[in-house]
């Protein structure tokens, strides 16, 4: 992640209190943000996924590539001093470069994803419930083109 720190070198550093919140799953900002230091946690919903404090973390691309609201929030744990991108997407077409490194970071979550899936798959196999949807959603992940994707579900339309 530090590839990607070095292509914000000319992006001023700003300090962030505890507790900001980023970016609000939901909502459309157009902006990206690099980390520089401090901890951030990254929430579905009620659902912390992941937090992290590694230099060089992206956050927004999800939102910046597909053109859709944020798929998660982003909160400051710990005050933070990061990178802040008003116009990610047109940061992104002017750094292809950095946008290689994105599409690695991407590659990378994508692969865990369906690794994981592939895995439930296996454990679940024959249970006839919900889980055999699994192999659904590995199917899609690894084969079919972009469509409009909607997160949430039936039971409740909107969430995670």
């Amino acid at each position: 992640m530090r590839e990607i720190l070095a292509h914000c070198s000319a992006i001023p550093v700003q300090g962030v209190p505890a507790g900001t919140i980023l970016l609000q799953e939901g909502t459309s900002t157009g902006r990206a943000y690099v980390l520089v230091e401090g901890k951030v946690e990254v929430l579905r919903g009620d659902t912390q996924v992941s937090v992290s404090d590694e230099p060089g973390s992206f956050y927004g691309e999800m939102s910046i590539l597909l053109g859709a609201p944020h798929t998660a929030t982003v909160r400051a744990v710990q005050a933070l001093q990061l990178h802040v991108i008003e116009d990610g997407r047109s940061f992104l077409r002017a750094n292809p470069e950095l946008a290689w490194h994105i599409a690695r970071l991407l590659a990378s979550r994508l692969n865990a994803a369906t690794s994981y899936l592939a895995d439930l798959m296996r454990q679940y196999a024959g249970y006839g419930d919900h889980l055999e949807m699994v192999g659904d959603v590995l199917a899609s992940l690894l084969h079919e083109q972009p469509r409009d994707i909607r997160p949430g579900s039936d039971r409740a339309p909107g969430s995670a």
